[in-house]
């Protein structure tokens, strides 16, 4: 054996043994969301399996879960605005949708409808409207919308469907969308346009509008043009931050959240993620394990001026549900 296959050999042993020790770290007690979705993701557990039903179970009683329902008054709403970062209904069940809530889930449904009913409600987030021939429309808010009450089986829900056409009716043409106000204004927003994206990605999988699709399929383009992260024009690095995972993003975009999305819609086959792919792999930590990078929300005790929330997500060192989504995206385009 050639000392170089000798030395390959044991590099590729000794990433194993660190992944195998990442994966017991996600099993461990204490998010059972995390550990469910080892499960199902990363190891492929039946679904069925007395072990994958007992995980799935205890997600609802998980103290990450249990900590963003607290406060939840009887109309199912938190006692302020839905989308008040990031107290509100409205990030709230962004989260609780991504730690796996299961459908129908009592006090999500609950939630839900404070959001729909402040959406459709003259205090909502401003009515889009056209400058220059093209929409200006906060569409992070009804792309979220969309997937969440799409996860909590609200497809057929007719304030659902109109999220749905709303933002068919909005995209624009290079597949995004984009809420500046500026005439000036020629391209999409990216941080505008994964959440919708995630919204339409949910809704054709529930409902199978092929309209659906076709606008998912422009949406997922936009990105892909880009690699995900670099212009189309200098092939330079748009933004540096959209490199660094977060938890949560919110409506803030990284190529993390990205990935996870587009893998949601079809297999990461294509090859124009390969860049982004590699700085995941780039920024794995000699332990096998994922940082989250800087934070956009605070606690009460911390002196900043970011929002504050509900939930200690993890302020520092290895982060579970970054760890977790960057091996999800690996796997899903065979680089597990």
């Amino acid at each position: 054996m050639s000392d170089a296959f000798q030395a390959k050999e044991l590099a590729g042993a000794s990433m194993i043994q660190r992944t195998d020790q990442v994966i017991k770290w996600l099993l461990e007690a204490g998010h059972p969301s995390v550990r469910y979705f080892t499960m199902m993701d990363l190891l492929d557990v039946p679904a069925n399996s007395p072990e994958a039903v007992k995980a799935r179970r205890s997600i609802a009683n998980g103290p990450q879960v249990r900590t963003l329902l607290a406060g939840q008054l009887p109309d199912g709403g938190f006692g302020r605005r839905p989308y008040q970062k990031w107290h509100g209904a409205h990030w709230r069940l962004v989260s609780l949708v991504e730690l796996g809530v299961p459908k129908g889930f009592p006090p999500a449904i609950a939630a839900a409808e404070t959001v729909l009913a402040w959406i459709e409600s003259e205090d909502h987030y401003p009515v889009p409207y056209k400058v220059a021939g093209r929409w200006r429309c906060h569409a992070s808010i009804p792309g979220n919308a969309l997937a969440v009450c799409t996860r909590l089986g609200l497809a057929n829900d007719p304030r659902v469907r109109r999220l749905a056409a709303l933002l068919l009716e909005t995209q624009w043409p290079d597949g995004g969308w984009n809420c500046d106000p500026s005439s000036a204004a020629h391209h999409s927003s990216f941080h505008e346009s994964l959440s919708p994206l995630w919204g339409l990605v949910e809704y054709w999988h529930a409902a199978r509008n092929p309209d659906v699709r076709i606008a998912a399929h422009g949406a997922a383009e936009l990105f892909l043009r880009h690699h995900l992260f670099l212009s189309d024009r200098t092939s330079r690095i748009i933004d540096r931050r959209w490199l660094v995972p977060h938890c949560p993003p919110y409506w803030h975009y990284d190529i993390f959240q990205a990935l996870l999305v587009l893998s949601r819609f079809s297999p990461l086959a294509d090859p124009r993620v390969n860049p982004a792919l590699d700085v995941v792999e780039q920024k794995r930590r000699p332990d096998g394990r994922w940082n989250s990078g800087q934070r956009y929300w605070r606690l009460v005790r911390e002196k900043s001026n970011k929002p504050v929330e509900v939930l200690d997500w993890g302020r520092s060192g290895p982060n579970k549900m970054v760890t977790l989504n960057a091996l999800r995206v690996l796997k899903a385009a065979g680089r597990a």
